[in-house]
């Protein structure tokens, strides 16, 4: 009978701790649906329930950062923010990552360190690159891995290569790697920009394949990977976003060394055809390198559509043509087109016509002439630019409205690049010799056609003369997407000039109002120049306001959030961290 009471009191003891413990469970839940914020209270923890009250803890958290997204989207619809602006960026990034670090992958560095006049200045290299990528730092911190380039680099950066920046409000890390010359050398002016920058620009330059820069590709993508995990060092489920063609290996490496990571890797450059690509000895160990990204980004569509096809065709996979995604051994990739664009963040950009005026009239000052028409023309020194097509089509326009003499000057500022590799010291030569060339042909006492500027120019005085002229020519032979033609649009708050913009780069899918030539057709591209310099003030006005519009809702705080945006929904593939 004793043993009967002690059980029957026992039952009813734990009847009571179990209908105790569901009712402040069920108490802590009902004020939670009442009033949200309250979710930050301590759950309750008793018992056998504890398990079950740390899932409810999740899925509240969940809940609550899911409400908090959707008012923050339906405040800026309430606000008619349609604009993607640095402040957007930040709250939406704020909402993707949920906590979770951000890190970023490149070859150039956002912020140099160097010697000028016996003292130590900081430096922001002019990089569309760093225009697009840095804001997502800016917004949620985190870390960006790069080269060190600077000659201060080293003494201004911690013993492991780490400095807080920017300087003036530092809100990331940036991590710096030592490479050697050997390693310089081979990995980016051998393998990458000897190698696969000319497989994957259609320019008709011949890649060159070298036994020892592909090892030294290798070691430097395993040493960024290796600087990537240590940067990576207790933090859960990271972000990682990689830039270009430099670290073709890398996600794969990342990806067996933090298989609980999502890997982005995005492309700047164009993707060729499979039978292009199959030329390259280790075509199939950069495929492979690639294919450890959860996604893949390219400018435009028909890259994304090149690089399914040669997947397809050089390695064992299924491609799914509906998703635009590879699944290659239990990992899907998927591969969209993120259309890069500049930072216009939807301020006022109008231009009075006397700041137009004054632009004008400085450039003319510092050209040491006068002309009606002005062109202008800004590239880096490289053979996909075409220079040497433009210069050429400048010579024909000439010749085919003789009018135009004294009356038009184009003004090429071309920045040195690589200038190491031989071909492109030797182009900068030929294109100062082809300029003369025209020159001489033409000039005049107080006049020259073509005034070639080779050297280093700073953002300022681009924006000057893209301010001061009445035509840019973009005429790349090959472009992933090629920002020239974006800024000279942008800088025209005045809605007038002329943009003359390539077939074969990116930009043209977007910028329909420019003006679309083949750069490989002289006459095609003189013609242009002709209707550009003599195209209506309305007619430039009516294309002006359409392209304006065009890159202010596609800006580059956009091309970020999309990204992010796209990486997140991507989810786990099963078995990984």
């Amino acid at each position: 009978m004793v043993y009967v009471v002690v059980f029957l009191a026992g039952v009813l003891l734990a009847r009571w701790g179990v209908i105790r413990s569901v009712s402040r469970l069920a108490e802590w839940a009902r004020r939670i649906r009442i009033d949200p914020a309250s979710a930050d209270e301590k759950i309750p923890e008793e018992g056998i329930f504890q398990p079950v009250s740390r899932e409810f803890l999740q899925i509240v958290q969940g809940l609550k950062e899911a409400r908090a997204a959707a008012e923050e989207e339906a405040r800026l619809r309430q606000e008619g923010a349609s604009r993607w602006t640095p402040e957007r960026l930040k709250e939406h990034v704020r909402v993707i990552l949920r906590g979770r670090s951000f890190l970023v992958v490149a070859n150039r560095e956002p912020y140099t360190h160097v010697r000028e006049n016996g003292k130590i200045k900081c430096v922001r290299p002019a990089s569309g690159l760093v225009t697009a990528v840095e804001p997502i730092l800016r917004a949620c911190g985190g870390t960006w891995i790069a080269s060190a380039s600077g000659d201060a680099d080293r003494e201004t950066a911690d013993e492991r290569g780490r400095i807080r920046v920017p300087p003036e409000n530092p809100v990331y890390t940036l991590r710096r790697v030592w490479l050697s010359e050997q390693e310089e050398e081979g990995f980016y002016y051998g393998f990458s920009n000897e190698g696969l920058w000319p497989l994957c620009h259609i320019a008709h330059t011949r890649p060159v394949f070298r036994v020892g820069d592909w090892e030294q590709y290798q070691r430097v993508n395993q040493r960024y990977a290796q600087a990537v995990a240590e940067e990576l060092e207790g933090m859960e489920n990271p972000f990682v976003l990689i830039q270009d063609y430099h670290f073709a290996l890398l996600p794969r490496m990342i990806r067996k060394l933090r298989p609980d990571a999502k890997i982005a890797l995005f492309w700047h450059i164009p993707w060729p055809n499979p039978e292009s690509f199959a030329i390259c000895p280790w075509a199939k160990d950069i495929l492979l390198g690639m294919l450890g990204s959860d996604l893949i980004g390219f400018h435009i569509q028909f890259h994304c559509n090149n690089f399914l096809d040669t997947v397809d065709s050089l390695l064992e996979s299924r491609i799914d043509a509906e998703q635009f995604a590879v699944d290659r051994k239990g990992h899907r990739t998927a591969v969209r087109p993120f259309p890069i664009g500049i930072a216009t963040g939807g301020e006022d950009r109008s231009a009075p016509a006397e700041v137009i005026a004054e632009a004008r009239r400085e450039v003319m000052k510092r050209l040491e002439m006068n002309v009606e028409c002005l062109g202008v023309g800004v590239d880096r020194i490289d053979y996909t630019k075409g220079i040497s097509e433009r210069f050429r089509a400048i010579e024909r326009f000439l010749e085919k409205h003789p009018e135009f003499r004294e009356r038009f000057t184009f003004v090429e500022l071309a920045a040195p690049s690589r200038t190491l590799i031989k071909r492109y010291s030797d182009l900068g030569d030929e294109l100062g010799r082809e300029a003369e060339e025209i020159n001489r042909r033409f000039q005049t006492r107080t006049w020259k056609p073509i005034i070639f500027r080779k050297e280093h120019h700073n953002r300022e005085e681009v924006d000057l003369f893209y301010r001061a002229s009445n035509l840019c020519l973009v005429t790349s032979l090959h472009d992933g997407m090629n920002l020239v033609g974006k800024e000279f649009v942008w800088s025209r708050g005045d809605e007038q000039g002329v943009l003359v913009l390539s077939r074969f780069a990116g930009a043209s899918r977007q910028l329909k109002d420019a003006i679309l030539v083949n750069p490989y057709d002289i006459e095609e591209v003189a013609d242009a120049i002709y209707q550009g310099a003599t195209m209506p003030p309305e007619e430039q006005k009516a294309r002006m306001i359409r392209m304006r519009a065009i890159l202010d809702e596609h800006n580059v705080y956009r091309w970020a959030a999309d990204i992010t945006t796209e990486l997140d929904r991507i989810r786990p593939d099963p078995g990984k961290g």
